[in-house]
């Protein structure tokens, strides 16, 4: 009878670890003689931990990050450009606690994602909300939402979020509606919200991914206000691995990208000057 009743109890609470752990720690308590506050504070303490994790894979599934990647799987011995003291403190997120912006630059294959990732999974453990998408998937998604006059409920998925990551920028160009609803999360979150962006093009090729250069600037106003440019140069994994495996046997030059109308720092920076160019690098 006790037994049920106790076990009912956990079910209407809703505690996950103590109805597995609790004949164990009653156990291990009458051997070493602990007080009822020292047992229930056992009991309590490991509920706790184990509704922690739950939450945070919750929030791992709902991120829909596209894979599991931290900094400690990161290479920065292969990525000689990247700052490890300047990565691992972001990764602290005081950044997100300010509302600031975190841009990774460079070309396909240098681990933007990965950091962007890393970062990412540093802030769910600690409890915030993070919403990933990559800018094919979130224009595709405000195109279909526009059609079917669901664009402002849509628009809330990428507004809530305490971070919000946008993957690979300047992969596909966006037509006026994308580029003007694009704008409209950037606006909402300004000041508000702190976003992760990647991306293969310099800032002053910008104009060519939203087919106006006027709207790319005020993008970038508003995204390089308080931010923080992390510009990569190097060389890509996956070109490393390939070589590795002897599939190249030459050296592959890498484009340079350079942080057009920033300062050397990269950050706090709001005055953009952008430059033409007439195709979208892959």
């Amino acid at each position: 009878m006790l037994e049920d009743r106790l076990q009912a109890a956990f079910k209407e609470l809703g505690w996950i670890r103590i109805p597995d752990i609790l004949d164990q720690y009653a156990e291990e308590a009458a051997t070493h003689n602990l007080s009822y506050t020292a047992f229930l504070d056992n009991l309590i303490q490991e509920e706790l931990m184990a509704k922690q994790e739950r939450l945070i894979q919750t929030r791992k599934r709902v991120a829909g990050l596209p894979y599991h990647k931290t900094l400690e799987d990161f290479d920065f011995t292969f990525q000689a450009s990247i700052d490890e003291k300047r990565i691992r403190e972001l990764a602290t997120l005081r950044f997100v606690a300010h509302h600031e912006n975190l841009i990774f630059l460079g070309p396909p294959g240098v681990g933007k994602t990965h950091l962007a990732v890393a970062i990412a999974l540093e802030a769910i453990k600690k409890r915030l909300r993070v919403y990933f998408t990559t800018a094919h998937d979130l224009v595709q998604t405000l195109e279909e939402a526009h059609q079917h006059n669901q664009i402002q409920k849509k628009l809330k998925v990428y507004t809530k979020p305490d971070l919000l990551i946008i993957d690979e920028i300047g992969y596909r160009r966006m037509d006026e509606t994308a580029a003007h609803f694009f704008f409209q999360i950037i606006s909402e979150r300004y000041e508000k919200g702190a976003i992760i962006l990647t991306s293969n093009k310099s800032y002053g090729n910008w104009g060519e991914i939203f087919g106006d250069r006027v709207l790319a600037s005020a993008i970038l106003d508003r995204l390089l206000h308080y931010s923080h440019t992390i510009n990569i140069k190097g060389e890509s994994y996956r070109i490393k691995e390939k070589k590795k495996a002897g599939f190249f046997n030459t050296e592959k030059t890498v484009n340079e990208y350079s942080i057009n109308s920033l300062s050397p720092s990269g950050e706090r920076e709001s005055q953009t000057r952008l430059k033409g160019s007439d195709t979208i690098e892959r």
